[in-house]
């Protein structure tokens, strides 16, 4: 979820590989000689996007979007033939309705690629609204100097009040009316709004310094991602679509686990991907979230 500057940032943070970390796509949903969904637009900041994971594809080219990242996936899956992924890294609810600059170019508004004949619509989006690559970067280079405190969470809170939550409030009027204009151009479509996958462990204190962040920073950036999801929640069931919780299905496969069972990225990436960002196996996670809910909701 970061614009361009994090982009090189992300970059820069990452090693040598060993080796890649290969999923396979989930088994088809269904069987019927026609997809579910004629068509699919999927929108979205890099956690749609899949920043760094290979193929890097489509224009404009700064916006790191992958063949492999979950659009693609359901896509794929689903039989979908007339699909347009037009996520962007850096990404934040503005991009949906405004020119999004990049390097190398600019991404078009993401709900002008809707039309009243879009039968299925994706969106994650919110995280860039609330900072995160800020977030991480703060706390990246604040929690290392107090390992038994919280230095990163003594750094937000002001007034008795945490702004970081106060940003999350700010974000759903955002998302409420996004998914609002997603209704009026495509007024037909399944619309889904996919939450974030665990990206520091759901229990535990963490793995400093493998992933600089105090045990007690690590409880406070897990509750603030958690509210960020129940926000989301909460806004796609006023809104009446569907939310899909891609937190629950990938606990245990955090920044802290081991190459191969890792599907979030840490610091210091072991498999193609962004940093503090799904690699494929992740992607693969959120896809099969994805399908399977809407499978379930037929």
């Amino acid at each position: 979820m970061t614009r361009s500057r994090t982009a090189r940032w992300a970059i820069s943070l990452l090693t040598p590989l060993a080796a890649m970390a290969l999923a396979a796509t989930p088994a088809a949903a269904a069987t019927d000689d026609e997809p579910a969904f004629g068509s699919y637009v999927a929108l979205g900041d890099s956690y749609a996007a899949g920043p760094l994971i290979p193929l890097q594809i489509g224009l404009p080219p700064g916006c790191l979007r992958s063949n492999q990242n979950y659009p693609s996936k359901v896509a794929r899956v689903l039989g979908i033939t007339d699909f347009r992924d037009v996520s962007c890294s850096g990404a934040t609810t503005d991009d949906l309705v405004g020119s999004q600059s990049v390097s190398l170019g600019v991404n078009a508004p993401q709900l002008d690629t809707l039309g009243p004949d879009t039968a299925l619509v994706t969106m994650t989006m919110g995280g860039n609204d609330i900072g995160f690559a800020s977030i991480i970067e703060e706390c990246a280079k604040r929690s290392p100097l107090h390992p038994l405190g919280t230095a990163c969470k003594d750094f937000y809170p002001s007034g008795g009040s945490d702004p970081l939550s106060a940003r999350v409030d700010a974000t759903a009027p955002k998302i409420a009316a996004a998914l609002g204009a997603i209704e009026k151009r495509s007024p037909h479509a399944k619309v889904v709004l996919v939450g974030y996958p665990t990206i520091l462990p759901d229990t535990g204190p963490g793995c400093f310094p493998v992933v600089p962040f105090s045990a007690g920073d690590v409880a406070y950036l897990r509750g603030v991602e958690k509210e960020l999801n129940a926000m989301l929640a909460e806004q796609a069931d006023e809104a009446g679509v569907q939310y899909v919780d891609t937190y629950a299905p990938t606990v245990g496969h955090d920044v802290c686990t081991l190459p191969g069972t890792k599907w979030i990225e840490g610091l210091v990436p072991t498999s193609p991907a962004a940093p503090v960002h799904p690699n494929e196996l992740g992607m693969t996670a959120i896809a099969k979230a994805v399908t399977t809910d809407l499978a379930l909701s037929r």
